[in-house]
């Protein structure tokens, strides 16, 4: 059984987009890109909802061949690119770079993937993790928690009919008072 595991950038009040999709507050440090790259490199399948997946799709599939590009710009394209992503939409008609799309029953579709054998899962995007969150389906909850105050936006947590309770599993500071949460989901 694969796990299944919600990671985001966020604010300290909780949003993971501040108003009008807003991520301009969350431009990571050098050692705070390196981490997220070296996840895109070890997971293996990306589940996206549609709002992010065109925010991603639209900079990171030729990321590596603008001008100024850094090198950890380059292996982050690369390994975006590279990694197998599934998109739940029912409104978008086709999808690319190693992507299939998935437009019927997201949480029967999630569900099925995760009893298959197989390496972690990443699910991106507030909207498919809030209904994944509420399935009871989320495995693993990182956050990574930047110090600034959004008052509003799309929040990473969804409203829950039940509580959720969590082990803390890991802690990490990151430059610039970023702090780096993992808590797995106790069974």
């Amino acid at each position: 059984m694969r796990k299944l595991i919600f990671a985001m950038n966020l604010s300290l009040d909780g949003y993971i987009a501040a108003p009008g999709d807003d991520l301009g507050w969350s431009v990571p440090s050098d050692e705070l890109f390196q981490w997220w790259s070296d996840r895109v490199g070890a997971t293996d399948l990306a589940l996206y909802g549609r709002k992010l997946w065109e925010t991603m799709s639209s900079h990171w599939p030729t990321a590596d061949q603008r001008p100024g590009a850094t090198p950890a710009e380059v292996e982050y394209a690369r390994r975006w690119r590279d990694m197998p992503k599934v998109v739940f939409s029912s409104t978008i008609g086709t999808v690319d770079w190693n992507t299939r799309l998935v437009t019927g029953d997201a949480v029967a579709e999630i569900a099925r993937l995760k009893a298959e054998d197989g390496g972690p899962m990443d699910i991106i995007g507030a909207t498919l993790a809030a209904a994944a969150m509420r399935a009871g389906l989320i495995d693993e909850y990182v956050l990574v928690t930047a110090p600034v105050l959004l008052g509003g936006g799309t929040p990473f947590f969804t409203a829950l009919d039940t509580w959720v309770n969590l082990n803390l599993v890991e802690t990490r500071t990151f430059p610039g008072g970023v702090m780096l949460t993992r808590y797995e989901t106790r069974r």
